[in-house]
């Protein structure tokens, strides 16, 4: 990479993580400090966490589409600019209404694609794949600092305070982009990071993608309605209270680190990605089970978060890695912009059925929930082959 490259890269990294963390902060202490806006009630809860995946997913191809004609950096600055707006509101607001329109507004300013693209337009063909990894695991590293950081802030800011100091990051954001990001000297679309709507039929018939589709989709999902759940179960049932928390997700998240980095590599070196794959998704499966059977005991919730967070970190890396050897090289910008579809609506489908089972039918059951869509996931994607291997261009 040349120096632009690398500033691009760099910047727009950044740009995206700090939108992440604005995001991912929320979910490991929404629902057991949410409980108390007026007007709260478990559906409307887990509504209120997953909503911004819905806007997400509406806004995300329409924007990037838009800044081909507008110009980048205006779009990903509206976008910021939205995201901002939303945390304000949710951070001024004391009812679930309010909350959940604030929510709605954060995944509005849906400017993931569109960062995409803008690094398509600042790096030469043969550096992208290498730029796009890279982006990819910074994402994966602001997930898990996100999950550390917010229990550990929620007892000295509250949930206003996570609020405005995702407003605060954007901001941060906001100024990266208009004095670091460097000026693409011309827009162009590109088939490997865009996608185009004549194609979307196409991509939908693929049966491999669609069963990668699926995963994005039951990977979040997954996520969305156990967080819907487990600050509350930690707190009444585990014993373990909000501001005690952190704690436990600290040691737990930087183990699961551990443990997936050698997996990651090992299937990708001795070219066994297949069968690390649903090994995954069968350590997923029964880390939702064990959180079912032991909610009660606080060691066993622990080993079952590990096994959780273990699972969740190798297939996030898994599942656009497959996505781009699966997707044909023509169509890789569209199969991409539907797997990001899926993996929205997944956070909205997620929180909004966990707070509905939460509601209905108790805490514990949601994990039920998850167990079975582990199950029917992983029957889909047993059929899967082992990829064909695609080393990174240099």
């Amino acid at each position: 990479m040349n120096k632009t490259e690398r500033l691009a890269v760099l910047s727009l990294a950044s740009i995206m993580s700090l939108r992440m963390l604005g995001l991912f902060m929320i979910i490991p202490v929404f629902s057991l400090y949410a409980a108390h806006l007026t007007g709260a009630t478990p559906a409307l809860i887990g509504i209120a966490m997953g909503i911004y995946g819905l806007t997400q997913g509406i806004f995300q191809i329409p924007f990037g589409m838009l800044s081909d004609h507008v110009g980048r950096k205006k779009i990903i600055a509206l976008g910021l600019a939205i995201f901002a707006l939303g945390s304000m509101i949710a951070a001024l607001s004391h009812t679930m209404t309010g909350m959940i329109i604030g929510r709605a507004l954060q995944g509005g300013g849906a400017v993931g694609s569109t960062i995409i693209a803008l690094l398509a337009d600042l790096t030469r063909e043969d550096q992208r794949s290498k730029a796009m990894a890279m982006i990819g695991m910074t994402i994966g590293m602001s997930f898990t600092f996100a999950f550390i950081l917010g229990p550990v802030l929620i007892p000295w800011l509250h949930l206003s305070g996570i609020f405005w100091l995702a407003t605060g990051l954007s901001g941060v954001a906001i100024l990266l982009l208009l004095f670091i990001v460097p000026q693409p000297a011309h827009v162009t679309w590109h088939a490997d990071a865009e996608p185009e709507l004549n194609q979307f039929s196409a991509i939908l018939k693929h049966a491999d993608l669609n069963r990668l589709n699926f995963g994005i989709f039951a990977l979040h999902a997954t996520l969305t309605a156990s967080f819907v759940v487990i600050p509350i179960a930690l707190h009444r049932l585990a014993g373990l209270g909000g501001q005690q928390q952190w704690l436990l997700y600290l040691p737990i998240l930087l183990l699961s680190f551990i443990l997936a980095v050698p997996c990651i590599v090992i299937a990708e070196k001795k070219r066994c990605l297949r069968q690390f794959f649903l090994g995954a998704i069968f350590i997923l499966g029964l880390a939702e089970l064990f959180l079912w059977l032991f909610a009660r005991h606080l060691g066993l919730t622990a080993f079952s978060l590990l096994l959780f967070f273990t699972a969740f970190c190798v297939l996030e890396a898994f599942l656009p890695s497959l996505v781009s050897r699966t997707a044909p090289p023509a169509r890789k910008g569209t199969a991409l912009g539907i797997y990001s579809c899926a993996q929205f609506l997944g956070i909205f489908i997620g929180g909004s059925v966990g707070g509905w089972l939460y509601g209905k039918f108790g805490l514990t059951d949601v994990y039920l929930f998850c167990v079975i869509l582990t199950i029917l996931w992983a029957t889909l994607a047993f059929r899967m082959k082992n990829p064909q291997h695609r080393p990174i261009q240099h």
